[in-house]
């Protein structure tokens, strides 16, 4: 890591003794080394190996991570101290089951006798991929499927790992109310009526969704600072890409988060080309439908009218790229309950925040190959696996997921509001730096 020690110790071969060094410091004396920072490799490589023992000691022993403590603790998001505050969810402090999730979060290796790489692959062939969407429209005066470049993924997340980006989102959105994040990180408008003021956190960048006050144009702001992508996120990004879900020459360096009341509502837009494509969002807790079309209605407040609806289960993906992203609008009428969206995009270069830092653990992601040695049946260090055996696992992993997923979370009852109009102008989208709950900027 980053700079030079006074006094190094040394081993009987020569090497710097950093362990014996870490071994004589008391703890809180650890807590002030560890909160000084370090380089970005080092402290990616640092939080890798925490994570592993959290997990580690996640299965050993699932709720101590409930337990409140009055000890120093370390922001989720950015990694700064908090003091004397309670723990967040397990999720904001834990990767997502990137190999696994045949057996649990307190599976390993050699859980049904496959290996992770077996156990990968199965789940990475469980995924399945619809990319013929077809809505043939007069653009122009030239005829054109209007949907093209719209893939959804769906299965890509179980519903282990749903629940633990759910937790992780509902942790994000408590920091948020007490001020513990970035002010243009976290927005919570009042609902002042249906549709209008859900919830809102980006990581990446600002982005400014129309004229604000000070007369800054739709796009990123690039003077304005959000905090960095959260670690599960990134666990969430290296999934898409690694199980091909988003292509490895435009992984997400930013992200929105949309928390859905009953009634809200997205209105009719296309996304701002300060992002590339493609882009994706991923969908939880409650299935709705997406309208597509090159013109799209406002019928009344959060309700809206297009040729084309497209069901997004949860732990789906949406990938938009091409007519789909770029000729045909897109919206998300009232939901039909609570839902959770992330939408992750990657920053056009030219367009990055003056601030923005480049992470290393996302540029170097390496798509899932799929090889002899990877297919349960072709792995020759373990015995020979039969489809009847892998079937079981699949299915004996499906009843596990439906008796997770029915265990949401419980929220606020939603507020109903009264309303005589429904515009689609400025304030569509939620103001930026604006809470419910008053936050302050750090």
């Amino acid at each position: 890591m980053a700079g030079d020690i006074p006094g190094k110790l040394t081993d009987s071969a020569g090497r710097t003794g950093t362990i014996g060094l870490l071994k004589t410091l008391n703890r809180d004396e650890l807590l002030e080394v560890l909160s000084q920072g370090f380089c970005q490799h080092c402290e990616a490589l640092l939080e890798e190996r925490i994570h592993q023992l959290l997990n580690k000691r996640g299965s050993e022993s699932g709720s101590e991570s409930t337990v409140t403590s009055n000890n120093t603790l370390s922001n989720p998001v950015t990694g700064k101290q908090l003091a004397r505050t309670s723990p967040p969810p397990p999720a904001a402090n834990s990767d997502i089951l990137l190999n696994d999730g045949l057996g649990g979060s307190g599976s390993t290796s050699s859980d049904n006798g496959l290996s992770e790489e077996q156990k990968e692959h199965i789940r990475f062939s469980q995924v399945v991929r619809k990319k013929d969407f077809v809505h043939m429209e007069k653009i122009n005066g030239k005829s054109m499927n209007v949907l093209k470049g719209l893939e959804l993924h769906t299965k890509v997340f179980n519903a282990e790992e749903q629940k633990k980006i759910v937790e992780c989102v509902y942790n994000l959105q408590r920091m948020g109310q007490k001020g513990q994040l970035r002010d243009r990180t976290y927005s919570e408008p009042r609902k002042w009526m249906r549709g209008k003021g859900r919830v809102t956190i980006q990581f990446g960048c600002c982005y400014n969704y129309a004229v604000d006050k000070k007369g800054n144009p739709p796009g990123i702001l690039r003077e304005e600072e959000v905090d960095p992508l959260p670690p599960l996120f990134k666990q969430m990004i290296k999934r898409m890409v690694r199980w091909h879900v988003l292509p490895t020459m435009c992984v997400p360096n930013s992200c929105i988060v949309n928390i859905y009341d009953e009634g809200d509502c997205i209105p009719p837009h296309i996304d701002h080309h300060d992002f590339l494509r493609p882009f994706c969002t991923v969908s939880f807790l409650t299935q709705c439908n997406i309208l597509f079309g090159s013109s799209l209605k406002i019928v009344s407040p959060g309700e809206f009218s297009g040729p084309v609806s497209i069901p997004l289960p949860v732990g789906s993906v949406l990938i938009l790229n091409g007519n789909g992203a770029d000729i045909a609008k897109h919206c998300v009428p009232a939901v039909p309950g609570k839902r959770i969206s992330i939408t992750f995009r990657r920053m056009d270069e030219s367009k990055l925040p003056y601030k923005f830092l480049p992470d290393p653990e996302l540029s170097r992601i390496k798509p899932f190959i799929v090889s002899p040695s990877s297919a349960p049946q072709g792995h020759h260090q373990k015995p020979v696996i039969n489809s009847s055996f892998v079937k079981a696992i699949i299915q004996q992993n499906q009843h596990r997921n439906d008796q997770v997923i029915k265990d949401k979370p419980d929220g606020e009852a939603t507020k109903t509001t009264k309303n005589d109009s429904f515009l689609c102008g400025n304030d569509d989208f939620p103001p930026l730096g604006k809470a419910s709950k008053g936050a302050s900027r750090r």
